[in-house]
């Protein structure tokens, strides 16, 4: 898998779980202490999200960070 279908599923992932968590961007953005635009990016694979911004993304949803990168499931 390339970095880029790799930052594709994790963005499709992150909306997913943020979508069946009921969560906005906005709400996301505050839980886990970011900009919104960050998660728009991140949701879009537009952006490469730190190690460090996906633990609090993955402490927002109140998953492990593993979790949260595990993307075999996603298809694109």
């Amino acid at each position: 898998m390339t970095k880029m279908d790799f930052d594709k599923k994790l963005g499709i992932k992150i909306k997913l779980l943020r979508i069946k968590q009921n969560f906005s961007q906005e709400k996301l953005a505050d839980l886990a202490g970011l900009n919104k635009n960050s998660i728009g990016l991140i949701e879009r694979g537009k952006s490469n999200p730190t190690t460090q911004t996906l633990k609090k993304i993955a402490i927002a949803f109140g998953i492990e960070l593993e979790q949260l990168m595990d993307v075999t499931k996603i298809k694109l």
